[in-house]
């Protein structure tokens, strides 16, 4: 169990915790950067995720994820977070999706993608 561990962790170079990688399943399709934090959208098959990742992981804040398929209700979390908001998923079969991400009051929209 510890190797697995030490195999996801070397794994994946440049994302900053094991868990953010595993968060969302599917193929990482867009990566929003911003002053405080990182907003990332994957995709599989017929769905949509997206999470919102703080960049100085600690420090309880407010942070935010939404993610809507064109002409769909979108879904979202939000609250005080030390590290990340998400995952949300939503189905996305033939549709466009916008994900929104905010960390400490500053956010990013992806504005509509994966059409």
């Amino acid at each position: 169990m510890v190797m697995a561990v030490a195999a996801l962790t070397f794994a994946a170079p440049g994302v900053p915790h094991a868990e953010a990688a595993a968060a969302c399943p599917g193929r990482l399709a867009k990566t929003v950067s911003f002053s405080t934090g990182e907003l990332r959208v994957y995709e599989r098959g017929d769905y949509a995720c997206a999470v919102t990742l703080a960049k100085r992981p600690g420090t309880r804040r407010s942070m935010s994820v939404s993610l809507q398929p064109r002409g769909g209700r979108a879904d979202q979390d939000s609250g005080t977070f030390t590290r990340q908001a998400g995952p949300v998923t939503v189905h996305s079969l033939n549709r466009c999706v916008r994900a929104t991400g905010s960390v400490s009051g500053v956010s990013r929209s992806t504005g509509w993608i994966l059409c």
